[in-house]
């Protein structure tokens, strides 16, 4: 499950239990309808209450941000204290434009995407 929330410049995601496709074509119908407006757009992903995602959700992912839009996203913090979760955030920078940052702190993420 994922609430959302939303302004000019920014989707806050959180995603609680299992991420699934589901979740993330919810995702994707939000910032395609954002990714509209003129300006840069941010995303802030809190995963810190993610237990784990469906395969599906791994492809969508990755058609998403890195053939898609690797240049839409402006910045991308994403708050986890999951050390793989880590390494694919890492991991996604070699195929996106985006300053994408790790915190373990939301309210310190928080404040970089926004600033």
């Amino acid at each position: 499950m994922i609430t959302i929330e939303q302004t000019p410049s920014l989707i806050n995601i959180a995603v609680m239990g299992e991420f699934t496709i589901a979740d993330f074509k919810q995702f994707e119908e939000q910032a395609l309808y954002k990714l509209t407006a003129p300006g840069a757009l941010n995303l802030l992903f809190d995963l810190r209450g993610m237990l784990g995602y469906t395969p599906d959700v791994a492809w969508e992912e990755i058609k998403f941000f890195s053939r898609q839009h690797q240049h839409d996203f402006s910045k991308i913090a994403v708050v986890t204290d999951d050390q793989w979760r880590t390494w694919q955030a890492w991991l996604s920078r070699l195929f996106m434009d985006a300053d994408i940052r790790v915190f373990k702190d939301y309210k310190e993420a928080q404040a970089w995407v926004a600033a």
